[in-house]
């Protein structure tokens, strides 16, 4: 439309596609103020960024939950799980993207003033709501995002004590069970022991009898024979001893090999086991704890200011040409089509003011087809009231006709 007094600027393309972002309609935006269109530009921006920075967090937040773990200063890349996390990220952001811009362009635009009445409060609330739940999960991955140095520092340190734990734990658990099967050959080795003792005793007292050193004097004697009998039945009793739990120490030495195997097995997971703490929950925990509550609240803050503006921003706008050129092309398309809507026309069981609406083309069909079904009851009420006066009219020229076709029972 040329105007002598304003022309409207041409839209580009960018601009056009955050409009559309803003649920801005584009034949409106071309007819309005420049105001109107870098208002809903704007809008659509913020819910265009909001959307790339929940892709990129989601995309991180991915990648943390399904990475290899390890440790958390000597981390390895994962090629697909990087492409799994883009993936995710994108469809991410656009379901975020796809919600605020629903938030955004529900919302509506209040009373038309800047002040925010408790009555617009209170129908935002579910928005706000939702618009701040969008605004944590976009705001935690963002947040161990900026701290990772200092997160991977001190989630070093708690893997090495979880090792160190999980060591010491391990250890007890094995001796333990090494100290019943360390029990069992400790009474063997004490009783093979003191039979040692008792052949070495013996065997220096037969020395000393053969060399002479007691009082029955030196030689081969009979007590040194009874002595050597004696000797050679306590080695006898030595082996017996070797051969009658040589399986028993066999078995137990087996168990025991055993135990130690598994120890060094499970001590060799002890790495593994720590590099388990890499969790997205063990990093946000660790984020609050370096960050302190007062940074991860302004963190947070400031993506809930974000996420919430274009919802406070739209309450509290004026209605500007936009608006009342939209409520004129609804009222248009409302009248096309037969619509009125009569506004506080009445008041509910509760006393709140009802628009009452009246669907003139619908009214129209119904009153039709209402008029249509009267006219065919007329209609067939008069044929059979013209039936009947024909029958009776055959009845008076051959009564006796119409009797005997009664009694054979024909119409």
């Amino acid at each position: 439309m040329i105007r002598d007094y304003y022309e409207t600027p041409k839209s580009g393309r960018l601009m056009r596609l955050l409009w559309k972002a803003a649920g801005g309609d584009k034949h409106i935006l071309d007819r309005a103020t420049f105001a109107d269109q870098m208002k809903y530009m704007c809008l659509g921006g913020v819910v265009t960024a909001t959307g790339i920075m929940a892709a990129l967090a989601g995309g991180f937040a991915f990648y943390t939950i399904f990475e290899s773990k390890g440790s958390a200063i000597d981390q390895s890349y994962s090629l697909g799980t990087s492409i799994a996390s883009c993936i995710f990220g994108i469809l991410w952001g656009l379901m975020i993207f796809n919600i605020d811009r629903f938030i955004v362009t529900s919302t509506g635009k209040g009373d038309g003033t800047e002040a925010i009445t408790w009555e617009e409060f209170k129908g935002a609330i579910p928005r706000i709501i939702m618009g701040a739940i969008i605004a944590l999960t976009i705001s935690k991955p963002v947040e161990i995002r900026m701290f990772k140095t200092e997160i991977d520092a001190r989630l070093y340190e708690e893997q090495l004590k979880l090792q160190k734990e999980y060591e010491k734990r391990t250890t007890a658990n094995f001796e333990e069970r090494l100290k019943t099967v360390n029990g069992d050959l400790d009474k063997l080795a004490d009783e093979r022991k003191g039979l040692l003792e008792q052949i070495r005793a013996q065997q220096i007292e037969y020395n000393t009898e053969l060399k002479g050193g007691n009082i029955h004097g030196p030689g081969d004697g009979p007590i040194a024979k009874a002595m050597k009998d004696q000797l050679d039945r306590m080695i006898a009793d030595l082996a017996n001893f070797d051969s009658l739990h040589a399986n028993e120490i066999k078995q137990a030495d087996a168990k025991r090999q055993q135990i130690l195997a598994e120890k060094e097995v499970a001590l060799s997971q002890n790495v593994k086991v720590a590099n388990g703490l890499d969790g997205l929950l063990e990093r946000i925990k660790l984020a609050h704890e370096i960050a302190g509550w007062a940074i991860s609240l302004f963190i947070t803050l400031l993506f809930m200011a974000i996420e919430l503006t274009p919802i406070f921003f739209k309450l509290m706008l004026v209605k500007t040409p936009y608006d009342y050129l939209e409520d004129n092309i609804k009222e248009l398309i409302k009248a096309e089509n037969g619509i009125e809507v009569r506004y506080d026309y009445y008041k509910d069981k509760k006393g709140q003011e009802r628009h009452l609406v009246i669907n003139h083309q619908a009214e129209r069909l119904i009153y039709e087809k209402i008029k249509a079904t009267e006219a065919q009851k007329t209609l067939i009420d008069h044929a059979v009231e013209k039936y009947i006066e024909l029958q009776k009219s055959r009845i008076d020229q051959a009564p006796e006709t119409f009797i005997k076709q009664m009694g054979d029972g024909q119409a």
